[in-house]
């Protein structure tokens, strides 16, 4: 049996994933973090983007977008805080598509520098929504 890591992905709505992996990638504060069992213990903030969690005994991987928060690595858990967590298969590529062209939208009619950073960060979220779906395609 391969060795494992315990993951676990919450959101403050719910759980979203619990259990055992082999390996898990998201997008750190730094760039992307690839955690094996074992791992450095680690605490860092997380960037919007794909979580990609090679689940012990699944030939599928688990994918998950989330959008802020924090992670947290020690050597035999690895614990994903996200402000936001939707599962990949929950992912909608249309409404990824609106919220960001809202965004850009919002960029372009801003009021104060409030609202500009606002629109950057929503931006920001959508575009690495869209490219989360785009990854959850390809491993399809």
């Amino acid at each position: 049996m391969a060795h494992t890591i315990h993951v676990d992905v919450v959101s403050a709505e719910e759980n979203i994933f619990s259990g055992e992996a082999e390996f898990i990638a998201l997008p750190g504060e730094a760039g992307e973090l690839g955690i094996y069992p074992k791992h450095t213990p680690l605490i860092t903030r997380i960037r919007p983007g794909a979580v990609r969690i090679k689940v012990a005994g699944q030939a599928e991987d688990e994918f998950v977008f989330v959008a802020g928060g924090l992670l947290e690595v020690q050597p035999n858990a690895v614990t994903v805080l996200a402000d936001t967590a939707i599962r990949g298969r929950d992912l909608d590529e249309a409404k990824a598509t609106e919220a960001k062209k809202q965004a850009e939208e919002a960029m372009v009619n801003q009021d104060s520098k409030i609202d500009y950073a606002h629109a950057q960060a929503e931006l920001a979220v959508a575009v690495a929504q869209l490219a989360a779906i785009a990854k959850f395609r390809n491993h399809r």
